[in-house]
């Protein structure tokens, strides 16, 4: 166990729970991971449903959101969409959490020329921006669901490499990773049991502000037409669909919009809670 582990957790648990941001964003976000889990017995109509009479019908009674060119009901479509956009997010944000994590980790334990190496890749992959990054793999690999998720897995690696890294190479000269050397424990194990533990908190609070970063990628990319193809219903799709009719139908665009920031805002305020519940200094203030 690393030292100073006894006793934190409650404390990180405590200040989490007193944090009004935090639990608000998770109150916020689990509304809407259970409007998409619910999506088959709660959405009023099947989303790829067309009625070419109800064609870019009006927010009402029937429709609360409207429908599109197509007749589809706008509400159902965002309600489904919701699914994928959180699930490529979630997924996509584990994976490079995981590999990120990983790579740090590795990186700044064995340092010289390996960590110089590793870190120049690293440099190379941020200096593309995300979304042009996200676009030139998509672009190669193709637009299917597992790529989709590779793409902004491998965009977000570099930026989890780095918070991994920075902890790492203070804590591999502390005395009880020292101390596990001298009894003889492996690289492997000190990596995983002492060091991990002290850099998993950064992580966390990267993925969760991460998260709003993959699920925009995903609307950005599904909105210029390399996402999943249609009649599948995502929040970017949804949203190019009804670029086109912004002036006569604008509940087209708006109501996805809108679903696409409510989530942002739920995920920066879960973000800014987690950062300021394990900030060490929060606990002496």
């Amino acid at each position: 166990m690393a030292v100073g582990a006894i006793g934190a957790p409650k404390g990180i648990a405590g200040r989490a729970l007193g944090n009004r941001s935090l639990m608000a964003g998770v109150a916020l976000l689990v509304f809407i991971i259970l409007l998409a889990v619910l999506a088959p017995w709660i959405s009023p109509y099947d989303p790829n449903d067309q009625d070419a009479i109800a064609s870019l019908g009006a927010p009402n009674a029937q429709h609360w959101f409207g429908t599109d060119f197509f007749g589809r009901d706008v509400l159902s479509r965002v309600i489904w969409g919701a699914r994928v956009s959180l699930f490529v997010g979630a997924v996509s944000t584990a994976i490079s959490m995981l590999l990120g994590g990983s790579i740090g980790i590795l990186s700044g334990y064995v340092g010289g020329r390996f960590d110089q190496g590793v870190m120049a890749v690293m440099d190379v992959l941020l200096s593309f921006p995300q979304l042009i990054m996200g676009l030139i793999i998509v672009a190669l690999l193709g637009a299917n669901l597992t790529d989709l998720i590779l793409a902004i897995a491998i965009t977000a690696v570099p930026p989890f490499a780095r918070v991994a890294r920075g902890p790492t190479l203070s804590l591999k000269e502390r005395d009880f990773v020292e101390a596990g050397r001298a009894l003889g424990f492996s690289n492997l194990r000190i990596m995983l049991v002492h060091i991990l533990p002290n850099v998993l908190d950064d992580l966390i609070v990267m993925g969760s502000l991460w998260l709003a970063t993959a699920i925009r990628t995903e609307a950005s990319l599904s909105f210029i037409g390399l996402g999943l193809p249609p009649p599948t219903a995502t929040w970017g799709s949804i949203i190019r669909e009804g670029f086109e009719n912004l002036l006569d139908a604008p509940w087209l665009a708006v109501f996805p919009s809108l679903a696409v920031l409510i989530v942002m805002l739920a995920l920066n305020m879960i973000g800014d809670g987690l950062r300021d519940a394990t900030d060490p200094k929060a606990a002496v203030s």
